[in-house]
């Protein structure tokens, strides 16, 4: 079974996914950062494929992805870093067991071609991608089969501006889980979700939807985590993280602080 799927089939709450840049805030550093995510409980994680025009991307992220890229990261250096990350400890390896999503904007996949992409993601571990824009028709005609082909879950994401039509749609077409944006904004760390974003978590969860949801964008206290638990199978946190990260050049002090953040 994909991990993805296993994940949430073991885990219906309360799960924690952390996004982070490969090639930030150090150029060598992303299979250790993996780990050491891992062993601070973290349940899935995100790994940001730098790109100079992000468009999804707040400040902190964009800032991020600039320095990553000046630090030379690549897609191609990426997954010569991931080769060893399934591996045992004993082989040389750092031995990660928990899902992996590559989050990166498509032009740099298409330049390095799809099924190329997807057989690499396979070879280095990776259990899916989230490719914000990537048009749904060209998924479906396109892309799914292929990802499909290597057992690799595209995710895709869901907005307060979605139709409910258009929801329902994605729910029938995808597979692992939906990317719930908690608003029409860029990411960014948040001191809690108005009324509004409220009736939007309501408006989903009266959907019934077929696969789990995680809801991402803005969770950064205990108000906004606890909105998100409660109406998703879980959060991903992103800008708090990559600017703790940053301060701190460290991922287990970063994550440490992030998690008491998270109780206040």
């Amino acid at each position: 079974m994909n991990r993805i799927n296993q994940l949430f089939a073991e885990k219906s709450e309360k799960i924690l996914s952390i996004y982070f840049c490969a090639g930030h805030p150090t150029l060598d550093g992303t299979a250790q950062t993996i780990k050491t995510l891992e062993e601070k409980g973290v349940n899935m994680i995100e790994v940001g494929v730098p790109f100079s025009d992000p468009m999804a991307d707040g400040p902190v992220i964009q800032d991020a992805a600039t320095k990553a890229l000046r630090n030379g990261m690549s897609l191609k250096l990426l997954f010569s870093q991931l080769e060893a990350i399934r591996k045992p400890i004993a082989e040389g390896g750092f031995e990660v067991k928990i899902p992996l999503i590559l989050m990166g904007y498509l032009n740099p996949i298409m330049q390095f071609g799809f099924d190329a992409f997807c057989q690499r993601c396979v070879e280095a571990g990776i259990d899916g991608v989230i490719i914000p824009d990537l048009p749904f028709k060209d998924y479906l005609e396109e892309y799914k089969p292929i990802a499909d082909k290597y057992d690799i879950r595209i995710i895709m994401l869901i907005t307060p501006e979605t139709s409910d039509e258009r929801i329902h749609f994605i729910d029938d077409n995808t597979d692992g889980f939906i990317y719930m944006v908690s608003s029409a904004a860029i990411t960014g760390a948040q001191k809690e979700f108005n009324d509004a974003k409220q009736a939007y978590f309501s408006r989903i969860n009266s959907m019934n939807l077929n696969h789990p949801r995680m809801i991402g964008f803005g969770i950064s206290n205990k108000q906004t985590l606890e909105a998100a638990q409660s109406n998703a199978a879980g959060a991903i946190i992103g800008s708090k993280f990559v600017n703790l990260f940053e301060e701190t050049g460290d991922a287990a002090k970063a994550m440490d602080m992030l998690l008491e953040a998270l109780k206040n």
